[in-house]
């Protein structure tokens, strides 16, 4: 499989604040990868530094062989990088159809995701569609951003925390979904804090601590001590 996406020696700061510290991935197509670690690892940062949110201080981030690290977020999205927000950021005032339309904004041409595609992939979203969507339950908004995010029809789709603070029951059925969004020609990154999830649906996985990648490999590869250690830095030395 050839690269997708291809991050080399990111840097990310905020303000004075170093975040990343020379972070290599490689995302190549019809991937599932998935980046695991503790709080304050800098999972989220590196997702805000893909999509152009938080500041890119040095390093280089290329879409199918063509820089975008100094791109602004919109001109990101359109290239083809989507991302599902920690904690949804649905809008109140809005119906879940009109908080999925938002998503299309963005559409890359005619791609495989329209409205009628994601509530094939949720159905519970039809039935409840002129609903507003904080009306809903926390794994149904979950679902709603997931398919907004799928709306722009992206090559990448990343996902923050997707499992935070959701039932197990609801986690496994927002998982069932992967395999027909990567079926459509999505590649996906999902932050992940649940590992056992993360090892799951995962063809590769990254573990980060304080701003640095410390252990990669497909999950058959990595121990459970190795993981251990790289999620909390222990060394045996």
């Amino acid at each position: 499989m050839s690269a997708l996406l291809e991050i080399r020696d990111l840097t990310a700061h905020y303000g004075d604040f170093q975040a990343l510290f020379g972070v290599d991935l490689t995302l190549r197509h019809g991937e599932a990868l998935a980046i695991i670690g503790a709080n304050g690892a800098g999972k989220t940062t590196l997702m805000r530094a893909i999509t152009g949110i938080a500041k890119v201080t040095a390093g280089t981030v290329a879409l199918e062989g063509k820089r975008i690290d100094r791109l602004a977020a919109p001109d990101i999205l359109r290239a083809g990088i989507s991302m599902m927000p920690e904690g949804r950021c649905l809008f109140p005032s809005l119906s879940v159809e009109e908080n999925l339309e938002i998503g299309a904004h963005a559409r890359k041409g005619n791609g495989y995701w329209n409205l009628s595609r994601v509530f094939e992939l949720f159905p519970v979203l039809a039935e409840r569609r002129s609903q507003p969507a904080t009306a809903l339950s926390g794994g149904q908004q979950q679902m709603v951003a997931l398919g907004r995010a799928l709306m722009s029809n992206p090559s990448v789709l990343l996902c923050d925390e997707l499992s935070l603070g959701l039932a197990p029951v609801v986690i496994r059925e927002i998982y069932a979904s992967f395999p027909k969004i990567r079926e459509s020609g999505t590649a996906i990154i999902v932050v992940e804090q649940d590992i056992g999830q993360a090892l799951a649906i995962a063809d590769v996985v990254h573990c980060m601590m304080e701003g640095r990648i410390t252990l990669s490999g497909h999950p058959s590869e990595l121990s459970r001590e190795a993981i251990h250690d790289a999620y909390f830095g222990v060394s045996h030395a």
